[in-house]
């Protein structure tokens, strides 16, 4: 698959080879798994997955603060190229894309995933390494925030009104029938369900199986998958999932197969499900 945000192994260690001071690897996995072996030069960065963010004016100011700092903190510059990798793209919910998007979001487009993780870069007898890069910290990484694409609670809350507007659940099934609160248990939050009028497609399904686990799929895959929900080219999208990982791992794949108008409801069900407030549904839908 060709895209600049999807960057194939060979294509990685090409750059590596060529360009390697442009260059800046995240490691989005556990330290535990980082210490075990990494791609040579890889920074680790665990809170691409963990850390959990609001909508509202405190909780996104919150994200931007602590991202700042801790790409600060691993020497990230402005003009460098960021890539983040998992293990392999379907047992970490699509973290790897969440830091992707993260990047998007701070307004540092230069990003990328790399296509099928750790694994499959060594299936493809590239090198790993046990050593811990030398780098200079910096103050802090250069914000330039992109609301664009971003979906905060009110807006999710006015898109339900709105019929131009898709909303697109990619949560796993026992979440969209409301039989599980989030992937971490049951009643890890206080209410089950998924946000009205949204459809679903899983989000494994926006991917296939590849010699070293799964990959994404294909531009005319991909569409002929989103057409089962009535998503086109033309369509205006709101994704969400838990606390946007999945739902990254969903957008990076829409985003590749031409979906441009496309954004991410990120605080998603660990937000929406916590305000009593906020209308939901349960069960299978009708």
């Amino acid at each position: 698959m060709k895209s600049e945000s999807i960057l194939e192994c060979a294509d990685m260690a090409v750059l590596l080879n060529s360009h390697p001071e442009d260059i800046v690897l995240i490691d989005t996995r556990s330290p535990e798994a980082y210490a075990a072996g990494h791609l040579p030069g890889a920074r680790n960065l665990r809170e691409v997955f963990t850390y959990l963010a609001t909508t509202d004016y405190d909780g996104l100011e919150g994200l931007t603060l602590k991202f700042s700092e801790l790409l600060g903190k691993l020497g990230v510059g402005a003009n460098q190229k960021i890539v983040f990798y998992e293990q392999q793209m379907n047992d970490g919910f699509g973290q790897s894309c969440r830091g992707w998007y993260l990047m998007q979001y701070l307004g540092h487009p230069n990003a990328a995933v790399l296509h099928g993780g750790y694994r499959r870069w060594l299936d493809e007898g590239l090198p790993s390494t046990l050593d811990v890069p030398e780098f200079t910290p910096a103050e802090n990484f250069k914000v330039h925030k992109n609301e664009n694409v971003m979906v905060t609670k009110d807006q999710m809350l006015h898109a339900l009104d709105d019929k131009e507007t898709i909303i697109l659940d990619v949560r796993d099934v026992s979440e969209w029938i409301g039989e599980s609160s989030s992937p971490y248990g049951i009643d890890y939050c206080p209410r089950k369900g998924r946000i009205p009028g949204a459809r679903w497609i899983e989000w494994y399904r926006f991917m296939k199986p590849g010699e070293s686990g799964p990959i994404f799929k294909g531009k005319n895959e991909l569409l002929a998958e989103l057409q089962t929900v009535g998503i086109s080219s033309k369509s205006s999208v709101i994704i969400y999932c838990f606390k946007g990982a999945r739902a990254s791992n969903a957008l990076l794949a829409m985003k590749s197969a031409g979906i441009d108008n496309v954004r991410m409801y990120f605080g998603s069900w660990n937000e929406w499900s916590r305000n009593p407030a906020l209308p939901i549904e349960a069960g299978h839908p009708a």
